[in-house]
């Protein structure tokens, strides 16, 4: 079995609600259920983070698209979006 630590907070009353009705359809515990949305907040989070302080770093350097690469992904876009 995996180390694991124990973590109180409080809820909003309907959230919790929401997160038991959850836990339920899921049959999972309650435990189980918000642990994993933790771990995909994080996860995304810091992937978002990461990609954020490329972008800076890319910025910092002069490192930008030429307006015609941005015209080509505009068009690009807007074509899919008929």
């Amino acid at each position: 079995m995996s180390e694991s630590a124990v973590l109180t907070l409080r809820l909003d009353p309907k959230l919790k609600k929401q997160l038991d009705r959850l836990s339920k359809a899921m049959s999972r515990s309650r435990s189980f259920v918000a642990a994993e949305a933790i771990r995909e907040f994080v996860t995304l989070n810091e992937w978002q983070i990461e990609e954020i302080k490329k972008g800076l770093a890319e910025a910092d350097r002069g490192e930008f698209a030429t307006d015609e690469e941005v015209d080509a992904v505009v068009k690009r876009w807007t074509r899919r979006a008929r």
